[in-house]
């Protein structure tokens, strides 16, 4: 197994000798404003720059995107993708969005499992911040709430766990004690809205992670990027150096993590 940090939550996984695209935000740096509902909104973003040409990003089998928000999905990818590439989403909404801009090869991942070439994709449950708070937020501005994990797995590979736009919840809790999981990627910049409610994991909540699933490795993504972030990469590096932690990797964007 492969896994290419591309930029924020953009990663390639690279799976029984598959490729998969997650979440492609490729729009060039200041491209868009930062949003007016979160902290920081006078920064624009991305931050940063792809490190790589879009046309080596998309050189791949398969696209997963976790939710269609504008720092996961943007113009950019539907304009570079082919329209017959196999992309999975995590409900019908999705996928009817998706079809709406011309992609023909569209399917809804299953918590029961969806198989793909030898490999069994599990759609998980999140929390993109405290549900009873964020998702009413989300409603009153017409962006949807809901994003999805995934779980890939194989006879011959390390189990892996795509936890998605989430805090530290129940439903990430679960999906640990299912599945197990030997590595797993996090978004973990502490995207954080004007109410204080965080949309992602912070450092709390990545000590749950580890707490609860002490022998995997764990992958800090969704970092540096977005304009209403509140934790670095160079935070996390305190942390982890602080506390002596072990298993915790925080690639570069561009950096490839072999398994």
């Amino acid at each position: 197994m492969k896994i290419t940090q591309v930029r924020n939550a953009t990663v390639i996984v690279e799976y029984m000798s598959k490729k998969f695209l997650i979440d492609p935000w490729l729009m060039p740096k200041n491209y868009m404003p930062g949003f007016e509902t979160a902290v920081n909104s006078e920064v624009r973003q991305p931050r940063v720059e792809l490190p790589f040409d879009i046309e080596k990003i998309i050189d791949v089998d398969a696209v997963i995107v976790t939710h269609i928000h504008p720092d996961h999905w943007d113009e950019f990818a539907e304009k570079s993708l082919k329209k017959d590439i196999k992309i999975f989403v995590q409900s019908q909404i999705d996928q009817v969005y998706l079809n709406k801009k011309g992609f023909t090869n569209v399917e809804v991942l299953n918590k029961n499992g969806t198989s793909y070439e030898n490999i069994m994709l599990y759609k998980t449950d999140t929390q993109h911040g405290k549900r009873e708070i964020v998702k009413p937020l989300c409603i009153s501005i017409g962006m949807p709430y809901d994003a999805m994990g995934i779980i890939f797995k194989s006879g011959s590979e390390k189990t892996l766990y795509v936890a998605g736009d989430t805090i530290w919840c129940q439903e990430i809790k679960d999906a640990l004690d299912k599945y197990n999981p030997d590595i797993i990627i996090v978004n973990a910049c502490a995207a954080t809205v004007l109410n204080g409610e965080r949309l992602i994991m912070n450092i709390d909540d990545l000590r749950e992670v580890m707490k609860n699933a002490p022998g995997s490795t764990i992958i800090a993504s969704h970092m540096d990027t977005v304009s209403h972030q509140t934790i670095t990469r160079n935070d996390l590096k305190e942390f982890v150096k602080k506390e002596s932690i072990k298993n915790f990797l925080i690639p570069n964007d561009g950096e490839v993590l072999n398994f």
